[in-house]
């Protein structure tokens, strides 16, 4: 099973601080050098969640670029990438782009979106989210590929077109969705290579939510054992500072007991394992490389 870390790059709602990029730039070679698998970006231009306060956070496109440019080894992926933001076609010849300045590492992970107010903040629609993706993925996904595409939607629309030169790839640039909804499950289950699930912590609740991905892949005619399996969970270290985890229960304690968790995870079917660290530190970082080595043995 891979294993992979988010790279943080939003605001501290608490101290108000923003991360550098050469902050930025230092976990992401501590990740790289610590076996880490990857490193990943979240797709938000502002957060609001309090009346009269606005949350930074930097754009993960030009980030992302630059941190395929600094690391060598580590595959790179956007959690996920809000489809409203950017054009399907545009962005395939993005993707393909930045392969091949990465010499084939991206993970090009997409969902709908879902916080308003950076919508309107930057004028983008709000409403029709999964029509859209639907629509783009139709696009997305072939071009993706190397294939050539001739759509016409209601939101979208690309005519005769490919992406030149292509991905180094041949067999082309990784799609991941992820999804809980039903209706986003099916779009899964029809166009992704990868499906993420999150906020997790111990692996307990994973089971549930994998049968009901299957359950779609079955409905829809998909072999399941073609859809790879990522989970995104919360790491927390309580000693080293205020934890701010995205999952209730985040998963915490000594190296061993770390590395037991990814072991659960792996028996689950996880492929490949997404942590958001908290708090977000160079220490962090070496303890779960203690912890993968501890896992893989």
């Amino acid at each position: 099973m891979k294993i992979g870390m988010v790279i943080e790059h939003a605001e501290n709602s608490e101290t108000g601080v923003t991360a550098s990029y050469t902050e930025i730039r230092e976990m992401a070679k501590a990740a790289e050098s610590n076996g880490l698998d990857s490193i990943w970006v979240f797709d938000h231009l502002l957060f609001r969640f309090k009346e009269g306060k606005t949350d930074g956070i930097w754009e993960c496109w030009t980030l992302l670029s630059a941190l395929a440019e600094l690391t060598k080894r580590v595959e790179l992926g956007t959690l996920v990438l809000c489809n409203p933001f950017r054009n399907p076609a545009l962005l395939a010849k993005m993707a393909h782009t930045l392969d091949e300045v990465s010499n084939g590492r991206l993970i090009l992970g997409i969902g709908a979106g879902w916080h308003e107010p950076e919508f309107d903040a930057f004028g983008f629609p709000f409403d029709k989210r999964v029509g859209r993706l639907e629509e783009s993925l139709q696009i997305l996904q072939p071009l993706l590929k190397g294939k050539t595409v001739d759509f016409s939607g209601d939101y979208y629309s690309a005519q005769n077109c490919e992406i030149v030169p292509p991905s180094p790839r041949s067999d082309g640039i990784p799609l991941l969705m992820g999804a809980f909804q039903p209706r986003m499950l099916r779009l899964t289950a029809q166009y992704a290579d990868m499906w993420n699930t999150v906020w997790l912590g111990k692996p307990d609740a994973l089971k549930e939510r994998i049968d009901a991905i299957h359950a779609v892949c079955d409905k829809v005619g998909r072999d399941k054992t073609t859809l790879k399996i990522t989970a995104g969970i919360s790491v927390a270290f309580p000693d080293l500072g205020d934890p701010t985890p995205f999952a209730q229960e985040p998963l915490s304690g000594t190296a061993e007991e770390i590395a037991e968790a990814f072991r659960g995870y792996e028996a689950l079917g996880t492929e490949h394992l997404i942590m958001q660290l908290t708090p977000f530190s160079l220490t962090a970082v070496s303890r779960i490389a203690e912890a993968i080595k501890l896992y893989r043995g």
